[in-house]
Formats: structure tokens, sequence, C-alpha cells
């Protein structure tokens, strides 16, 4: 099983405490797993108004950075896993838009969302993590 480790440049450094993107192929098939993106720059800087929406707009800009670093795009995503902090009921509209934005209507991906505490620093309001699936190229 082949696996590779990335950073891409155009995403913030956090490699002093995790990888950005692993992937792994075998058998025809690659499994992308890309950590999960914030709603900073590639700075660390909080984007825009620092609004829900804002950060979500910009973890999804994100992870099309991710996506695109290795290959693939929305389409090929299966899973999202969505962290709000402090969620409140009325944050499922602001993440629901957003999505609506990057991903096809028919081709939209499992989700997880799910109201937390805290994320890892306190201007954080969302993170965003995905799996993909697709095929290699051999």
């Amino acid at each position: 099983m082949k696996r590779e480790y990335s950073n891409p440049s155009a995403l913030p450094d956090w490699s002093g405490m995790f990888t950005q993107i692993v992937t792994t192929e075998k058998q025809g098939l690659r499994l992308v797993h890309i950590s999960g993106q914030v709603g900073v720059d590639q700075d660390k800087k909080i984007v825009g108004d620092g609004s829900l929406a804002a950060q979500t707009q910009q973890a999804l800009e994100n992870l099309k950075v991710a996506l695109s670093h290795v290959g693939v795009s929305v389409n090929d995503v299966v899973k999202l896993t969505i962290y709000v902090a402090d969620y409140q009921y009325e944050h499922a509209a602001v993440i629901r838009e957003a999505l609506r934005v990057v991903f096809p209507s028919d081709q939209l991906p499992a989700l997880s969302l799910i109201g937390i505490a805290a994320l890892a620093e306190k201007e954080f309001l969302v993170e965003i993590d995905a799996e993909i699936v697709a095929e290699t190229d051999q």
C-alpha cells in the first residue's frame, strides 16, 4: 500500500501538529483524508468579519485547495465532518447555504454536523474535514 503525506504551501502550515492531507493508494483506489480546515487564510488569520458564514466559506475554499493539490475535486468527496463551536440550531442554515455553493445538489457527500464547546483556537467557529474516494491513474 502506497501512502503519501502532503502539506500544500497554499494552506496554513500546521505541520508541527498534523499533516494536512494523507493519501493512500491500493488496488486502483485512492483514499484521501483531509484534516480539518478552518476559516483562516494561508497566514493563519481569520477571514472576513470572522462570522460563521465567512469562516465556513473560507474553510471550504481551503478544502478545495487541498483537493486540487492531490488531483481530485468536490465530486470525489464522500464524507464531510463539520464541527461548529457553540452550536445553535440556526447554524445549520448557514452551513447548508455554504455547502450548496460548493457541492452539486445531486452529489452531496455524507455529512456529520457536530456541535462542540470549542475548537483548537478560541476564534475558530467551524472546522471541516473530508474523506475522498477516487480511482488511481493506473
